[in-house]
């Protein structure tokens, strides 16, 4: 893959993946997939992350730990996102949960902002941008580039399908951010949606199909 975008080859990603594309697998377990996914991603993506030395006790003795340098925000891309914001924050139950809330016009494929509560300045040193699906794009930049505009340096962007268009277009918009995804498809259709994707994931996370 290009610089700055991670696809982890990992057998659990895989495995998990491939039931959460198929069309017979219900909401309840497209739900649990997801959370799952998220949660090996998310282990992937904050391995390099600072950290400072934390000396405490054990029932037995004295010992050297560490713990994370930085406050953390994750920030799902509403509603899809929402989603995999729950997983993430099992995973990092000190980090602030902040909402952005944009969808992708049918018609244009431009993000259209509807909910914006970001902190400015920011109250958070990194930011981990959730949302499922990475097709043409405009939706991550445009969070992004808000997210930016509230003073925030530190972005990393994690999904569970990207289309090779919404790479090349969030690389170009924002080569300073990482992208991290569980896996990368062949293309966008005529009407905007990853091929083979899984379908809307927002819809399927909902159940609102």
């Amino acid at each position: 893959m290009a610089d700055g975008v991670f696809v982890p080859k990992h057998a659990l990603i895989a495995h998990k993946l491939t039931r959460l594309r198929d069309v017979n697998t219900p909401s309840p377990l497209f739900r649990q997939l997801t959370k799952e996914i998220t949660q090996i991603l998310i282990c992937e993506a904050t391995a390099d992350l600072p950290t400072v030395p934390d000396n405490r006790e054990t029932p037995l003795s004295e010992f050297s730990g560490e713990s994370l340098a930085q406050k953390i925000g994750i920030v799902p891309i509403l509603r899809a996102g929402l989603g995999m914001s729950d997983a993430a924050h099992e995973m990092l139950p000190m980090a602030r949960v902040l909402h952005i809330g944009i969808y992708r016009d049918e018609e244009t494929l431009e993000p259209v902002y509807y909910y914006d509560k970001l902190p400015t300045p920011p109250n958070v040193d990194l930011a981990l941008v959730v949302d499922p699906m990475l097709a043409t794009g405009g939706s991550a930049i445009a969070a992004i580039s808000r997210l930016k505009e509230t003073g925030l340096k530190q972005i990393r962007f994690i999904g569970l399908i990207a289309a090779p268009e919404g790479i090349s277009a969030l690389r170009g918009a924002h080569p300073d951010v990482q992208i991290w995804m569980a896996g990368v498809d062949e293309k966008l259709n005529e009407n905007g949606y990853i091929c083979p994707g899984l379908g809307d994931a927002g819809d399927r996370i909902m159940d609102t199909q």
